[in-house]
């Protein structure tokens, strides 16, 4: 994490840096947040280290864990199985409408949909070259440019909300070679269809990958869970 300085509002600072490090996995589920060492990390006073960590307890990123004191909260499989519920809807409502856009020739929409095509381009080599933080880099930017060429600022604000809890899951689920390439193959069948202008398979499509998605995290997460248990 980069030192913050003197930089103004710390608290805000504070938290965004804590936050990328939970979302990216360089602070671990259970992993103990003592103020003082993270006040020494970020080079700031404890204070907005302190009111960081209450914002990120009440968005669900850390916990209060006894003795232990605050702690990165586990990934939840239900709540994660419930974010997958949701983004299913949305993803395939945002599909649905970029593809709309394409075929009511929106004059923006083929320079959008080259630039996600780049990105998809993009999170394929990462793939290939084995770049786990590259995959996911792109593969939220893939989704957040569909949320863009859809016109619904709705669906990009509530999408926000959500990423560092989805970069949490997909960190902890997509570990080899295998899952990201049906990932990747699935975001190709996607913006064929909003490229085509087909609303009705851009829907579908996108609907199909969070619910596949929603359903590999939720039993990755459900067998790491047993596994810890059986420990």
């Amino acid at each position: 994490m980069e030192p913050l300085g003197g930089r103004p509002i710390l608290i805000e600072q504070a938290y965004r840096a804590l936050l990328e490090a939970i979302a990216d996995g360089r602070l671990k589920a259970g992993e103990r947040l003592a103020q003082e060492g993270l006040a020494e990390m970020l080079q700031v006073s404890r204070q907005p280290v302190s009111h960081a960590l209450a914002l990120l307890k009440q968005d669900g990123f850390v916990v209060e864990q006894g003795k232990r004191g605050v702690v990165v909260a586990p990934l939840d499989p239900a709540y994660v199985k419930a974010l997958y519920e949701v983004r299913a809807a949305l993803d395939a409502t945002a599909a649905r409408l970029a593809a709309e856009q394409v075929r009511g020739g929106h004059p923006e929409a083929k320079a959008r949909v080259a630039a996600i095509n780049d990105i998809v381009q993009e999170g394929r080599r990462a793939v290939a070259l084995g770049d786990r933080a590259g995959a996911i880099r792109a593969d939220l930017a893939f989704h957040q440019g569909i949320n863009a060429l859809s016109g619904n600022q709705v669906i990009l604000e509530t999408a926000e909300r959500q990423w560092a809890h989805v970069r949490r899951a997909m960190g902890a689920v997509l570990e080899n070679r295998e899952a990201y390439l049906v990932v990747w193959q699935e975001h190709g069948a996607i913006l064929d269809a909003i490229a085509a202008g087909d609303p009705a398979g851009a829907e579908r499509a996108a609907r199909c990958h969070a619910e596949r998605a929603g359903h590999q995290t939720f039993d990755r997460l459900m067998a790491r869970q047993s596994r810890t248990a059986a420990e």
